[in-house]
């Protein structure tokens, strides 16, 4: 596989090259190690010290109350109330789509031999809210929603000291049973170990910087995680029937999420490269969040045309990018020819942006090649899938003999007796 992307790479005509990304922070697992080990001893005391030290805020209380709550969303102004409803209305209406196709299941597989699965909520998630650069409504929304549409009895939200108060309201509309004051790794290290104040859950979703991204990775095995999220990505593959004007729209409506977004075109039409990379940089001249944006297509842009949509599709299942559009002339026919994406925009009216804020499909997604391997996050992400059996003596008749034998052969007499006893001795079994 690797030979052959070598090879398709060598076809590319780079219109554009990214640079080498960002250099892994030094320090960073050892810092973080030092941060769990600290919040596992001495739980709230050191969740407030590097509170204090990495935010500089010591919240009077870590929980954020029912009135605070309540002031939170209080404050919103009536328009960004409607809309982060309209967001929550479709994000749960699609999970509530999405959980009507995971069925329980039973049946008898042979005479006598029954199997089955349980679909099961995972009892308490802890949703990881990012403060970040920018007050990002929609982040609530999609880690919070489908856990409750999946039926969760428990989810509890954590988020910096410094988010903004509408953060709060967010996590409050999108039904957060607890909100706490505390970000970072000791966020994700008091929802693993738990605290005096803050509950220890069985899950952790949510993106977050590097540090925050490191704590997840170290403390995942005991609790799950959703995944381990890098820098966002957006690639678009076109044709000649692309617009060059809407394209670089899209790319820099990413790329000012982060310097480090990865920003990227393949196409089969090279005066669509040329014109789109002119037209990034005709954008950047006049877009209010430049230094971020002209940073990340600086150092992570792509523009590269290739010789045939075969190739073309060949590079972007390999990339696959969190974010996925096609602009083609038959989009659809495209779309269906891909397999490695975090999300797929169909067509140019489908911009990445609706997914981010409102239109209903989760943000949280794939980065740094797992779409080959792995989807965002779901209803099923907060689901444990869950199987039993039960059988009758005809069902033992049918599966012990094989099990004596398998047993026997791997020369594990502990097996071969307890395979052997429900067959040899039925009166034990009533």
């Amino acid at each position: 596989m690797v030979s052959d992307i070598d090879a398709l790479r060598r076809r590319l005509d780079v219109v554009k090259a990214p640079g080498d990304g960002a250099a892994t922070q030094a320090g960073v697992a050892d810092a973080v190690a030092g941060i769990l080990r600290a919040v596992r001893e001495e739980g709230d005391a050191a969740v407030r010290r590097f509170s204090a030290a990495f935010d500089k805020v010591e919240p009077a209380a870590l929980e954020v109350g029912a009135a605070e709550r309540e002031a939170a969303v209080a404050a919103l102004d009536p328009r960004t109330r409607a809309d982060t409803e309209f967001a929550i209305a479709n994000v749960r209406a699609f999970a509530e789509a999405q959980l009507a196709t995971v069925l329980p299941l039973e049946i008898e597989l042979r005479p006598g031999l029954h199997l089955g699965h349980r679909v099961i909520p995972v009892a308490r998630v802890g949703a990881y809210v990012p403060g970040g650069r920018y007050p990002l409504l929609s982040a609530p929304v999609m880690t919070i929603v489908p856990a409750k549409v999946a039926g969760c009895p428990e989810v509890i939200a954590c988020l910096p000291p410094t988010a903004a108060e509408a953060m709060v309201a967010g996590c409050h509309l999108a039904g957060a049973d607890r909100i706490f004051r505390v970000g970072g790794a000791q966020a994700i290290a008091a929802m693993a170990y738990g605290t005096a104040t803050i509950p220890a859950v069985h899950k952790i979703v949510g993106p977050g910087n590097a540090f925050v991204n490191e704590a997840k990775r170290q403390v995942f095995g005991p609790v799950g995680i959703d995944q381990l999220a890098g820098p966002s990505e957006i690639y678009t593959l076109a044709d000649e029937t692309g617009n060059a004007e809407v394209i670089a729209t899209d790319l820099l409506a990413q790329a000012e999420h982060d310097v480090h977004t990865r920003v990227g075109l393949l196409t089969t039409h090279r005066p669509l490269a040329e014109a789109v990379v002119a037209e990034v940089e005709r954008q950047l001249a006049t877009l209010s969040t430049a230094a971020v944006a002209r940073a990340a297509w600086e150092a992570q842009g792509e523009v590269a045309v290739c010789v045939s949509q075969e190739d073309m599709i060949a590079y972007s299942d390999w990339i696959a990018a969190e974010h996925l559009q096609v602009h083609t002339r038959d989009p659809h026919a495209m779309a269906a020819r891909l397999s490695g994406y975090g999300s797929l925009f169909i067509g140019p009216k489908a911009s990445v942006v609706y997914s981010d804020k409102c239109c209903g499909t989760n943000h949280t997604l794939p980065t740094m090649g797992a779409g080959r391997y792995t989807g965002g996050l779901w209803v099923g992400s907060y689901l444990r899938i869950a199987t039993h059996q039960w059988l009758t003596d005809e069902g033992v008749a049918a599966v012990a003999p094989p099990a004596v034998r398998q047993s026997a052969s791997e020369g594990l007499e502990g097996h071969r007796r307890a395979a052997a006893l429900r067959l040899e001795r039925p009166d034990l079994f009533g």
